[in-house]
């Protein structure tokens, strides 16, 4: 428990922190976020994305101040009882109608404050960076009350906007490279990448989770990291890592899915069933985190290629599935399980490899009925005409502006 002016202390602290701090770039997603409704909004995503200045953003888009940061040492007392004094600053600050809270889930109980607060009509937004304790917790408190938005690392077209520099193959490359994290693009320091995947791997997963072996999980992130864009199976994993069953392999790799950190993607099949059966597909938040993790993932331009088209397909919300029969498709992408199109990626069309890249996408298309495919590349734009179906190559920095 805290005293009032305890909490106003801090709050003043923070307020006056944030009114010297540079506004940032302007992030894409605030655009989708409005307060037409009394929704509460919850702000998930990686930790050092950016959410605490789409908070900061948004408080300044809507001309207010209530904003407080659980992550500050000084609120470690704060208890539920205490956000009723919070309400008393707040008020005082002069509008008591919206409320924003930064790492909500450091407060045990949070939750049925935030119902409170709904019931009464105000308007809430939250962040968390663990995807698990926030659906956990608001499930049934917050259930048809709440929308989630997803915050990831700089888009191309933010990476621009925060660069100065214009669309074209060479920026693209940069971004390749060093990838979306605002703070190690302002350092260039790679100790920025590395403590963050440190902070991932021991404060969100091994303490959060109590788990008695942290080299074993630090171990398996730099084993995914040097595996994106390939299948595995838990059954591998559980022989290489020493892990007893393949229930904790799932289990570790949900840790690392819930501090977005990794992606586990299924093949396709219209059968959860066998969804759940089949071999995964692991993916990387950032290609720059990845690349600083592995070194065998750093040279491959092809699967750094890939992993960034990923994840602009998670930015644009969709659901991503890997086919594979007789060939192979990289990703077939849905919204609300309907079946958009699919996505080959190849960093360069050769005539070695045309036949195997366009043969696995054709199979795709063919199998699932698609009218729209394309061949993201490096560097490569035409258009192909083959068994009827037209497909797209197209260089993925152009794609990027395009959607």
């Amino acid at each position: 428990m805290m005293i009032e002016s305890q909490i106003r202390e801090v709050f003043d602290y923070q307020n006056n922190y944030l009114k010297q701090l540079p506004p940032g770039t302007p992030r894409e997603i605030l655009d989708t976020i409005d307060f037409s409704d009394t929704h509460v909004k919850i702000l998930t995503g990686v930790r050092r994305c950016g959410k605490s200045t789409v908070l900061a953003q948004l408080t300044t888009r809507e001309g207010i101040s209530n904003i407080l940061s659980f992550e500050d040492p000084r609120l470690s007392l704060f208890e539920v009882n205490d956000f009723f004094k919070l309400e008393k600053i707040f008020e005082a600050n002069g509008r008591n109608d919206i409320y924003f809270f930064d790492e909500i889930q450091n407060v045990k109980g949070w939750e049925r404050y935030v119902r409170v607060l709904h019931d009464q009509k105000k308007k809430v937004v939250i962040t968390g960076s663990n995807a698990r304790i926030l659906s956990k917790e608001h499930s049934t408190s917050l259930t048809g009350r709440q929308i989630s938005y997803e915050i990831f690392p700089f888009s191309f077209s933010e990476y621009l906007n925060f660069t100065e520099a214009t669309a074209n193959l060479a920026s693209f490359t940069d971004y390749l490279v060093q990838g979306g994290f605002p703070e190690y693009l302002t350092s260039k320091k790679n100790d920025v990448l590395i403590n963050l995947f440190n902070d991932l791997i021991y404060r969100d997963i091994v303490v959060r989770h109590g788990l008695r072996n942290p080299d074993i999980v630090r171990e398996l992130g730099v084993f995914l990291a040097s595996n994106i864009g390939k299948v595995f199976s838990y059954n591998n994993l559980v022989k290489n890592f020493d892990l007893g069953s393949g229930n904790t392999v799932k289990t570790y790799i949900s840790y690392f899915e819930d501090t977005f950190l990794f992606f586990a993607i299924p093949r396709f099949s219209y059968s959860l069933q066998q969804q759940i059966k089949n071999p995964k597909k692991i993916y990387g938040i950032d290609t720059g985190l990845i690349a600083t993790l592995s070194m065998s993932f750093s040279k491959d331009k092809g699967r750094s290629l890939e992993n960034k088209v990923f994840i602009h397909l998670k930015r644009m919300g969709k659901e991503i599935h890997y086919y594979q029969k007789n060939g192979e498709c990289d990703f077939i992408v849905s919204k609300n399980k309907h079946i958009e199109f699919a996505v080959q990626v190849c960093y360069e069309l050769t005539p070695e490899n045309l036949d195997r890249e366009l043969n696995g996408l054709l199979e795709a298309m063919t199998d699932l009925n698609l009218e729209e495919g394309y061949i993201l590349t490096m560097d490569q734009e035409e258009q192909l005409e083959k068994e009827g179906k037209t497909i797209q190559v197209k260089p993925v920095w152009k794609w990027m502006t395009e959607h």
